[in-house]
């Protein structure tokens, strides 16, 4: 039988090993790495906490998840680096994230103008978009939204709102410096201020789901844009390690799981490699 003392000093070696243990199985931040994507040790992603294509973030705890979320921490464990989830506001906040070296990758909807500003990898999303509608609307489809008389809404910046206002020739567009509340947004379908809010589908169904009595979706996509991996402009490396690793999750049905754990409507994993 053990005496105390030595009870003590066995007590006193188990935690050493246990703490030792969790040392060496834990990614230690900020320690360098020679992976492309990480190289002060950390992954740093960015993704937009508005869009629920690419992720949610818990109001009460902060929590981040999502598929953008899950992609970033799945690479950050099979590289043994830590990851920091980093939400922004919108697309340009993204691209001013990147552009100042505070992330390492990000995501965004292809479109030409941002191709400008950061160079775009691999896609890893489609994201369908469709309006949202107030229930007793006489629109019923995506073609009936370009008319005479009526109001689009879109938010300043986003993949819909750049869309409407390039192609939509006869409806007006009214646009949004930020996406109102879901209440708000039906608030301004019911009372007439606006005929329909161009938005992502999962954001529409989202809506829908709410408020169902008083707004509906609108059945077909009017725009199908790819979600992508951007890095900041002329990071030649990385964008050759995005598609070497993203081509591995994307293989290994990682991203499709990804969409599904989410249960995400307005979205699918994408089965190309051209981002455009």
């Amino acid at each position: 039988m053990l005496t105390r003392k030595r009870r003590i000093k066995a007590v006193k070696t188990a935690s050493l090993l246990v703490f030792v243990g969790i040392a060496v199985a834990a990614p230690v931040t900020g320690q360098s790495s020679s992976w492309p994507l990480a190289p002060t040790g950390t992954l740093r992603t960015v993704f937009l906490r508005t869009n629920p294509i690419h992720g949610r973030v818990d109001p009460r705890t902060g929590d981040v998840s999502g598929p953008v979320p899950d992609m970033a921490r799945e690479l950050a464990r099979r590289h043994q680096v830590a990851a920091r989830i980093i939400p922004a506001e919108n697309p340009a906040a993204v691209i001013a994230t990147l552009k100042a070296g505070e992330a390492d990758i990000g995501v965004l909807a292809y479109d030409e103008t941002r191709a400008t500003e950061v160079d775009f990898g691999v896609p890893i999303m489609v994201m369908s978009s469709s309006y949202l509608v107030k229930a007793s609307s006489s629109i019923w489809s995506s073609a009936d939204v370009d008319r005479p008389g009526i109001t689009v809404a879109a938010v300043k910046g986003q993949s819909q709102e750049l869309f409407v206002s390039r192609r939509l020739k006869q409806a007006r567009i009214r646009v949004f410096e930020t996406m109102p509340p879901d209440s708000e947004a039906t608030r301004l379908l019911v009372s007439g201020e606006v005929d329909a809010f161009a938005i992502n589908r999962q954001r529409a169904l989202d809506a829908e789901a709410s408020f169902g009595s008083m707004v509906r979706t609108l059945p077909d996509s009017f725009l199908d844009v790819n979600q992508c991996v951007v890095v900041a402009k002329g990071a030649r490396a990385q964008l050759d390690e995005v598609a070497r690793s993203v081509g591995e999750l994307r293989a290994s049905g990682f991203l499709q799981g990804a969409v599904e754990r989410a249960r995400l409507a307005g979205a699918k994993a994408a089965a190309g490699s051209q981002c455009n």
